[in-house]
């Protein structure tokens, strides 16, 4: 099966409106220019961070009108994630697109209640788990309505600290959907590993990108950030948004 390209952008977290229209006028600017249909991406609440003092967001009702309200000015289509079942209904009015965690995808009551809303469901494959268990997963979206499932790759745990990307992953996942999404960000990342919160290294970001488009992925998941080093969750790890376009360019090209 022909898949059009997924690509999902956008800050780790809502951190204010003016980080909104930013990052959102730069991917209304990347669809005209190359006629695709980039999903806007950002947590109203980021639930798993490090330290209980980390920034987590404005809560489910606010952010959700603020996601709401770059919908109808942008015209994106959107994608946020959720950490609990009672959380997909709302959001599921509101976005095109419910994520799952990867700590979670084993959840089952949060995979069935984003199922049910008609949202099509991105699942992140665990740090723990391989490409050819996500079948599990998929199944209980699958047989609790979801129209459409998509997985996610995002590296495996490596020691402590540390992640690596497993590419086989990749072809194998696509055995189960026909949508699988490089998670090119989160990908980088160095668990716990920078004194109470996340470290990384952006710096191979476009590196996970175009080996994934190797392995058959056919989606990339980017979080950007006009100044990543003041990001206020994930700042390591975000792509310089100014560096978004020529990504997208290789690998749609």
């Amino acid at each position: 099966m022909d898949i059009q390209p997924k690509i999902i952008a956008g800050p780790c977290v809502i951190e204010s409106d003016e980080l909104l229209d930013t990052v959102a006028k730069t991917l209304v600017v990347i669809n005209a220019k190359f006629g695709i249909d980039i999903i806007f991406k950002a947590s109203f609440d980021k639930a798993n961070r490090t330290s209980i003092n980390s920034f987590r967001g404005p809560g489910i009702d606010k952010g959700l009108q603020m996601l709401s309200d770059i919908k109808s000015r942008y015209g994106l289509k959107i994608l946020t994630d959720i950490h609990e079942s009672w959380q997909a209904s709302p959001v599921g009015q509101v976005v095109d697109v419910i994520q799952i965690p990867a700590f979670l995808c084993r959840q089952t009551d949060l995979l069935v209640s984003a199922s049910k809303t008609g949202c099509t469901v991105n699942i992140k494959k665990a740090q723990f788990l391989s490409g050819i268990d996500m079948k599990y997963p998929v199944e209980k979206a699958r047989e609790s309505g979801a129209k459409e499932v998509w997985l996610t790759e995002r590296g495996n745990i490596y020691g402590y600290n540390n992640l690596v990307v497993d590419f086989r992953n990749i072809p194998d996942m696509l055995q189960i959907t026909d949508t699988v999404i490089m998670d090119c960000t989160h990908s980088v990342q160095r668990p716990g590993g920078a004194g109470g919160k996340t470290g990384g290294d952006r710096c191979y970001v476009p590196m996970m990108a175009l080996a994934a488009k190797a392995f058959g992925a056919n989606g990339w998941f980017f979080e950007v950030h006009p100044d990543p080093d003041k990001g206020l969750s994930d700042a390591a790890n975000m792509l310089e948004l100014d560096k978004l376009e020529s990504l997208v360019e290789q690998l749609i090209r």
